[in-house]
């Protein structure tokens, strides 16, 4: 091929790809969804075998599976109590219907079509990356808001690289984080969107629709309502956003109590959506009203009456209500000490271990980068300079809550993605075009945020493979909790094998003694009852269990009888349990890790050709358990 001929073949492929770059930018909602539906069939074909033996691994999971099946059962829509747990009177459970609307519609779908057990298993699968399309349209738009060009796929593409964000919405992950995520990144695009009617309508109906279904995300919620607030002070005319939003905020939040509130979260109640919070963002969105409407005309004179409107807002909650604002949960001190402080995804970053810090940190980081990057590149342009200020300040947020908990790792992840997918989208431009040294500099810039991207999440294999390759090995204590971790591991997704406990069946129904965290798997996979569940509104019933198992064993049958249980399953290994040994090592559960077993505990034989990864006793509640010491001799 000639000079001349290469020259036109180069010109053909040029104009073909810009061609394709402007139909990409024209056409990116479409092709989000087409994107969308692409990574649903495959994380469908990765995660079938879980999907086959409804591998629901979180207590949560659980506890939505069986309330669905619940309602589709009969149980009335505003009656949201788990009466398997603890039954007769049941587990208060704090959500609401919201998300199990989309697994409900899918269930009774699938069930026109094919069995029921498949038809449950294909809906559990497909609701959780429902929220996966907002998600990553939201991410798209902020994209296209700040990059503008075909940005949007480096966003849209990125949450998979998000290890422990894109976690809440694989297949089987039916719980609620997902779509609370999805909605805080739509009140984020919502927050910086040029059209300010359209933005303040869907920042103020995403943050009431989160509220809705639960108050983990409210604070992200409330950094945005500030923002929006602040932005009135300083933006001359910011009153067309605010005004929308705050309307709409308190519209969506009155209609979403009256549709999805229980009649538990009809009372005055701090966890969930309640007449407390109705009166609270009325409160805060009539205020909002109030300041987008006076003919205040300097950013001072704004700022002024918005904090004396701010600091109304703020007494009239603490003066009705201090409890909400100190703390949702409102459980005793002695349930924090020995439950909610044992819990991982309630300690900060700085107690985990380098195998999750290192991946989970990685695109803040890179998002850190990207945003001083963006804001040096915007500072000439103050409507950009704004909204990088804005997205910044509610990564840096996000990402500064995981020295409080753990819980915040998703919003982080999820949040510092724009950021980072517009220095990597500037990278990839330089790449394309300029001098050979700025082309080589952004070659390198992209290499080092692919490894982000693709090695971080493998930060424990390389760390191995690194150990293998140098000679250098862990420590001999490191090893032997290396070796206890994986047992405890081993235990817990044994314990909780569909297989192993369904066998449990072939005993009539009753309710079963068991660990706290172990319960909501019970329940949703066999006909029995369990005692508790990990929820906090049940938190005298908690508090049981932990005494139960770390008092002596004669302390155990009054509390097993008190609660109508009939057996106890015991699963060595289990990582609640380590608990009970470390900090009971007289009590009862380290007793029966040591096998010392009561008179009373009768072992129930199970007919089944599996080897039972637990043992389960009956508890037999006569004087003194004579009859069994009987039937010994």
């Amino acid at each position: 091929m000639n000079m001349q001929s290469r020259s036109a073949l180069r010109a053909r492929v040029a104009a073909f790809a810009a061609e394709m770059s402007v139909y990409g930018s024209r056409n990116w909602k479409w092709l989000t969804v087409l994107l969308w539906m692409s990574v649903m069939v495959g994380l469908i074909a990765m995660r079938w075998p879980q999907i086959h033996w409804l591998t629901l691994s979180d207590t949560d999971d659980n506890i939505r599976y069986v309330q669905v099946k619940d309602w589709l059962a009969g149980q009335g829509w505003y009656d949201l109590r788990q009466y398997r747990l603890d039954p007769p009177a049941g587990f208060n459970i704090h959500w609401s219907r919201l998300v199990d609307l989309p697994i409900a519609g899918l269930m009774l779908f699938f069930r026109a079509f094919v069995d029921q057990g498949l038809a449950d298993r294909l809906a559990c699968a497909i609701a959780p990356m429902i929220p996966l399309l907002p998600l990553m349209l939201g991410l798209g738009f902020i994209a296209r808001r700040l990059a503008g060009g075909n940005s949007w796929f480096l966003a849209a593409v990125a949450p998979l690289a998000a290890q422990m964000g894109v976690s809440m919405f694989m297949p089987m992950r039916i719980d609620h984080h997902g779509w609370q995520l999805a909605f805080t990144v739509l009140m984020l695009a919502g927050l910086i969107d040029r059209n300010w009617l359209r933005g303040g309508i869907v920042a103020g109906v995403s943050s009431a629709l989160s509220i809705a279904i639960g108050m983990e995300m409210i604070v992200y919620l409330a950094a945005g309502g500030a923002l929006i607030a602040l932005r009135w002070v300083f933006k001359e005319g910011a009153a067309r956003r605010m005004l929308p939003y705050a309307l709409s905020l308190t519209g969506a939040t009155s209609l979403s109590f009256v549709i999805f509130a229980s009649y538990a979260n009809r009372q005055m109640v701090c966890d969930a959506i309640s007449p407390i919070w109705v009166a609270i963002f009325a409160a805060a969105s009539a205020g909002m009203v109030l300041l987008a409407l006076l003919p205040l005309r300097s950013w001072p004179a704004r700022l002024g009456t918005g904090i004396v409107v701010g600091a109304c807002v703020a007494a009239f909650a603490w003066l009705n209500w201090p409890q909400c604002l100190s703390g949702a949960y409102q459980i005793s001190p002695e349930l924090q000490k020995l439950w909610l402080a044992n819990i991982r995804e309630a300690k900060p970053i700085t107690v985990q271990s380098w195998s999750l810090i290192v991946p989970l940190m990685a695109i803040p980081a890179a998002g850190v980068i990207g945003l001083i990057w963006a804001l040096w590149d915007s500072r000439r342009d103050a409507d950009r300079l704004w909204a990088w200020a804005t997205v910044g300040l509610m990564m840096l947020f996000s990402t500064a809550l995981l020295f409080w908990q753990l819980r915040a790792g998703p919003a982080a992840q999820l949040l510092a993605i724009p950021p980072a997918a517009w220095a990597a989208y500037r990278l990839l431009c330089m790449v394309g075009a300029g001098r050979p040294l700025v082309r080589g500099l952004a070659l390198v810039g992209v290499a080092l945020l692919a490894v982000v991207a693709f090695a971080t999440p493998l930060y424990p294999q390389i760390n191995q493979l690194w150990a293998k390759a140098t000679g250098i090995q862990p420590k001999p204590q490191k090893t032997a909790v290396k070796t206890r971790r994986a047992a405890i591991d081993k235990a817990n997704g044994r314990c909780r094998t569909l297989p192993a406990l369904q066998v449990l069946d072939q005993l009539p129904a009753a309710t079963i003694f068991t660990m706290v965290d172990l319960g909501p798997r019970l329940i949703a996979v066999t006909h029995h009852s369990a005692v508790a569940g990990p929820y906090h509104r049940n938190g005298a019933v908690i508090l049981d269990m932990h005494h139960a198992y770390d008092g002596p064993a004669e302390d155990f049958r009054p509390i097993a009888a008190k609660h109508h249980a009939t057996y106890l399953l015991v699963c060595p290994g289990f990582p609640e349990g380590t608990i009970y040994q470390a900090r009971s090592p007289k009590g009862f559960y380290a007793g029966l890790m040591r096998g010392e077993v009561p008179n009373w505990l009768r072992p129930v034989a199970l007919k089944t050709g599996l080897t039972l990864p637990y043992t389960l006793y009956r508890i037999d509640y006569s004087a003194s358990g004579q009859e069994k010491v009987a039937e010994q001799r």
